[in-house]
């Protein structure tokens, strides 16, 4: 049998390696051999930051090639080595370097270790899965560090990069838990969409976006999911309240950061970081569990835009610049 991806090629003969990417046809004999393997018939992906970067051949997260990229996917059985999964179930895999060392999801078929799958939430659709992706994942685990480092309900929760993915899932799922999120972003026009998802209130990023000028400036957030990093994280850690945690997921605007140990001596303030790719198989049922639970198919459907595969390697600059909105779903294959 034969299957649809999007195949990454890269050419060396230049002084600058340069990728490529091509919708082909693949036998099933290319699906690479792997431990504990489930075969996967793909029915979507979605668009990530990383998404934009390996497609674009941007931070060497890929060695070999040729490739398919997308470092999510959900879809139905096929075949399993594993009794954990029979033929006809769904489930959705995020992270584990998956479309990155791995073959992804950007293609009709994947093969996959069954430890890294997760089963489809109950009540939830493959596409519902995507919608939230990596990104509303990541989102999850931001919310339930904070929480689990004593932030309550009714606190100040500062959002930033609050138009994109991570940020719009963070809105959702923290307004949804009884938090008051404050959103952050350079896109106002953005504004009402923002609230209408949960946000209390939404400032301009310029707010935040330079580094502070003092050690300490005036206390404003109990928490902070942050997917900028650089001097915005150094700014936001100036303003936490005493106790605050910052939840550090992305670094959109820079991975250095330039701070002093004062916020943590004189304020007690904790930088919790947040990795979505390695996460255990029982943490991630867990966090899926939660999302679940609170799960809005209409809120979701509001921030969610679908492109064909054939579509999605043209997104990747939208994603590198900032210029995407909420989630973007790739649908892999004509879905019934």
């Amino acid at each position: 049998m034969t299957f649809k991806a999007l195949l990454l090629s890269q050419d060396t003969t230049g002084d600058k390696p340069v990728v490529t990417a091509e919708i082909t046809e693949l036998d099933d004999i290319a699906l690479p051999q792997v431990e504990n393997s489930v075969d996967i018939a793909v029915e979507y992906s979605s668009l990530n930051y990383k998404d934009g970067m390996v497609l674009r051949g941007i931070g060497r997260l890929v060695r070999t090639y040729p490739h398919i990229p997308g470092v999510d996917l959900a879809g139905t059985v096929i075949d399993s080595a594993d009794d954990r999964y029979r033929p006809g179930d769904k489930v959705v895999c995020t992270g584990w370097r998956v479309g990155e060392m791995h073959w992804g999801g950007y293609a009709e078929r994947a093969r996959l270790n069954a430890d890294w799958l997760v089963s489809v939430p109950e009540g939830m659709s493959t596409k519902d899965v995507m919608a939230i992706g990596t990104a509303g994942f990541t989102a999850m685990q931001a919310i339930d560090a904070l929480e689990t480092n004593g932030l309550e309900p009714d606190q100040p929760v500062l959002v930033t990069g609050a138009s994109g993915g991570v940020g719009s899932s963070a809105i959702m799922w923290g307004s949804a838990l009884g938090h008051h999120i404050v959103a952050s972003t350079g896109r106002l026009e953005n504004a009402a969409d923002l609230r209408a998802l949960g946000a209390s209130d939404v400032i301009d990023r310029n707010e935040i976006s330079q580094a502070p000028d003092r050690p300490l400036l005036t206390e404003r957030w109990a928490g902070c999911i942050d997917a900028v990093g650089g001097e915005t994280l150094a700014h936001v850690l100036a303003e936490m309240r005493y106790g605050g945690s910052v939840a550090a997921c992305g670094l959109a605007g820079g991975n250095t950061l330039t701070t002093t140990v004062i916020p943590f001596l004189l304020r007690g303030v904790n930088i919790l970081g947040i990795d979505s790719v390695i996460a255990p198989f029982e943490e991630r049922q867990r966090i899926w569990t939660r999302i679940g639970e609170i799960f809005d198919a209409d809120a979701l459907a509001s921030i969610t835009t679908e492109v064909a595969l054939d579509d999605i390697a043209g997104q990747a600059s939208q994603i590198l610049a900032g210029l995407t909105k909420g989630r973007t779903v790739v649908r892999t294959r004509p879905i019934p």
